[in-house]
């Protein structure tokens, strides 16, 4: 005996591939599909419409067909009402709660259909009744006893970004996968082009930094974009921070020049002095306001006002003071930051560039680059779909990127 369930695909499903991708599933997950409606586009904004009978040989292999189609953007066609569960204790939540995709998802409560409020994957989704009825995402460690959580797969409603027909604007080439081509000066140009039409339309630019970026020479570069206002905030690790001061300080990064690559006399003790000067001025905002550090990333940021948050690791020496120690109060940061950020770039770090994007909801444009095939691979595979990656040199990237947006847009020309 077989169970059937029926599922509704909208959007523009063929261009973006979740039809096929809704096939494949349906069949390497042994079960079956009829297609009981297909209504196509028949120009380039119409959207398609496809309505699917799915049958599997029992409800176990039926629910786990339609779990991954839903996580596709494919949701049934006779929805109930999301099934609420009160959380036992805090950061306990029920069994079977739902675990949400970075994708825009709503809730079914009382027949109405509800947005869950700022989109992450890996949280459950907690839902509010009081004046009006809300839905919210809840990292495991924010669930508090008797919070309403949603539990199973009824009643929810998932819309993934799609691929237009067409591509056009600033943003058009911004639609997902990786190249590991040299840099390319007409793709820096569309990054530069998107980052000045965010920074044009109020929108904020967020930059994930490692420090090989300081390493390679592009941190001039990174300065203007921060003090031209095309970088709004700055997310990164104890490590940038101080290699970016080291370099104001002794002219080296690792102790080694940037510029004429030699090996500086006890240049390997450079960032322990540098940590232990910026200690005994305060931190780094006395340091720049006492006169101390007097160029850089973080000497734009203090003198122009923009947030950045350091987060702290096991191997950091030091840290900085304002480097954030505790993983989950550094995690509530770097969240905070990902929910304000209209693009996110990406600059050489695998460890920061997964820990934003898992906050990232998947509407976010982002832009990842690291020499490291890797880190741009593994971004895409835990789930940041939207993301752009190029594979190339961090220190070659960057200089171009300022160039395109600053002499694109007038050099230092801020918001």
């Amino acid at each position: 005996m077989t169970v059937a369930r029926e599922v509704e695909l909208e959007g523009h499903i063929i261009d973006s591939g979740t039809m096929e991708t809704a096939f494949s599933i349906i069949m390497d997950m042994g079960g079956e599909f009829d297609v009981e409606t297909f209504d196509i586009g028949r120009s380039k904004t119409e959207t398609s419409y496809a309505r699917l009978t799915v049958t599997a040989d029992d409800e176990a292999t039926l629910d786990a067909i339609l779990h991954e189609l839903h996580q596709n953007g494919a949701n049934p066609a006779d929805p109930d009402d999301a099934e609420l569960a009160p959380a036992p204790r805090d950061q306990v939540v029920p069994p079977g709660f739902y675990s949400t995709t970075n994708h825009p998802t709503d809730v079914r409560v009382d027949g109405e259909w509800i947005p869950v409020e700022d989109p992450e994957m890996d949280c459950a989704v907690v839902v509010e009744r009081g004046a009006g009825t809300r839905a919210r995402t809840a990292v495991l460690n924010a669930v508090e006893a008797g919070d309403m959580v949603v539990t199973g797969e009824a009643g929810i409603r998932v819309d993934p970004p799609e691929r237009p027909r067409e591509s056009e604007g600033a943003f058009g080439f911004m639609q997902g996968g990786v190249s590991s081509e040299r840099p390319s000066e007409s793709t820096i140009e569309q990054v530069a082009d998107a980052i000045v039409e965010t920074t044009r339309e109020g929108g904020d630019v967020l930059a994930v930094c490692g420090p090989a970026l300081i390493h390679s020479g592009a941190r001039e570069d990174l300065a203007r974009l921060v003090r031209a206002g095309y970088v709004d905030a700055i997310s990164a690790g104890n490590g940038f921070a101080v290699h970016d001061i080291e370099r104001d300080l002794y002219g080296t990064s690792l102790g080694v020049n940037t510029e004429t690559l030699d090996h500086a006399r006890k240049g390997h003790k450079h960032h322990i002095y540098t940590i232990s000067e910026v200690i005994r001025a305060g931190g780094i905002e006395a340091a720049v306001e006492d006169g101390l550090v007097e160029s850089g990333v973080m000497y734009e940021c203090v003198v122009n006002d923009r947030p950045y948050v350091l987060a702290g690791s096991i191997r950091d020496d030091g840290p900085l003071p304002g480097t954030i120690t505790d993983a989950v109060e550094a995690q509530n940061a770097i969240r905070e930051q990902a929910h304000e950020a209209d693009m996110v770039l990406m600059l050489s770090t695998l460890l920061h560039s997964v820990a934003v994007g898992n906050c990232l909801p998947s509407t976010t444009r982002v832009v990842c680059v690291d020499i490291n095939p890797a880190t741009v691979t593994q971004l895409l595979d835990r789930g940041s779909a939207q993301a752009v990656g190029m594979v190339t040199d961090i220190g070659t990237f960057v200089p171009i990127l300022a160039e395109k947006v600053l002499g694109g847009a007038g050099a230092d020309s801020g918001h």
